[in-house]
């Protein structure tokens, strides 16, 4: 059972969905996956009942639930209660249905893999490689995709030994460094190429990745070298360091009389190249 196949059993009948550019995440209709998943004739109650449940159980499925104005079938909208995608999973699990076992089957070889990869991660590594080439990506740009992926561990390993916190201060830090090679945030860059929950670093072309490892790689090394204490500090070596690969970036585009940052997203060019074939 693959992601793919389990999601499939929603083709029958469309889930509402809504997307939250400024989280990045997407919204499902908690009543639609009810309706899909138990055949309810009354899935408003369903959901009513089981929520009860949830709620006397301890759950924070249900605390941490969100509404939406989502459009009804009479063409009006309405308060509706959503899941995120996390929350969905969650709720699924919670579902005492034959068409949520494929769900729960997916989920729990999802985990187990998870923990093999924790115990030697050379079977992520390999694992990683088998679902880029399944993609349609070349060998070339997997190999350069799995060195961004060992020069940010490097990276963010440093900033860790530095003080910098995980989460928002990571992401502040990631965000000047991109800004000052490519001249974009994080989220006008994932705009530029038309993503929403895709990976940037996935749709990278290349010298994209190239540059963006140079960035990263010399913000490593300067850090190294001056020893910043905390995320302040930090702030300024990743605004230095991705200037460096800024530089590069302009002299090539001088060069060329091309724009390396690209609108084009990876998996867009996979799909003309196996169109044109």
């Amino acid at each position: 059972m693959t992601k793919e196949t389990a999601l499939k059993l929603f083709e029958q009948k469309q889930v509402r969905s809504v997307w939250d550019a400024e989280q990045e995440k997407w919204y499902f209709s908690i009543i639609d996956v009810i309706e899909v998943l138990t055949e309810s004739p009354n899935p408003n109650n369903y959901w009513k009942v089981l929520k009860h449940r949830l709620i006397k159980e301890g759950s924070q499925l249900v605390t941490n639930c969100n509404q939406l104005k989502l459009k009804s079938s009479d063409g009006k909208f309405y308060n509706t209660d959503v899941a995120d995608t996390e929350q969905l999973f969650r709720l699924i699990q919670s579902v005492p249905s034959k068409k949520a076992e494929p769900f729960k089957l997916w989920l729990a070889q999802v985990g187990k893999e998870r923990l093999d990869e924790i115990e030697d991660p050379e079977i992520g590594i390999d694992r990683l490689m088998e679902t880029y080439l399944k993609k349609g990506y070349s060998k070339e740009w997997i190999n350069q995709r799995l060195k961004s992926i060992e020069v940010r561990k490097d990276l963010t390993d440093e900033w860790q030994e530095r003080g910098v916190q995980k989460g928002q201060e990571f992401a502040i830090l990631t965000d000047e460094i991109t800004k000052a090679w490519s001249g974009l945030s994080v989220k006008e860059y994932k705009q530029h190429k038309s993503l929403k929950k895709e990976n940037l670093r996935d749709n990278m072309t290349n010298l994209e990745l190239v540059l963006n490892m140079l960035a990263e790689a010399t913000t490593t090394e300067i850090s190294k070298e001056k020893k910043p204490k905390g995320f302040v500090e930090s702030k300024v070596i990743a605004k230095q360091g991705g200037t460096i690969a800024g530089n590069t970036r302009k002299q090539i585009e001088e060069k060329t009389g091309k724009k390396i940052v690209s609108k084009t997203a990876a998996n867009k060019l996979i799909a003309a190249k196996r169109k044109n074939k």
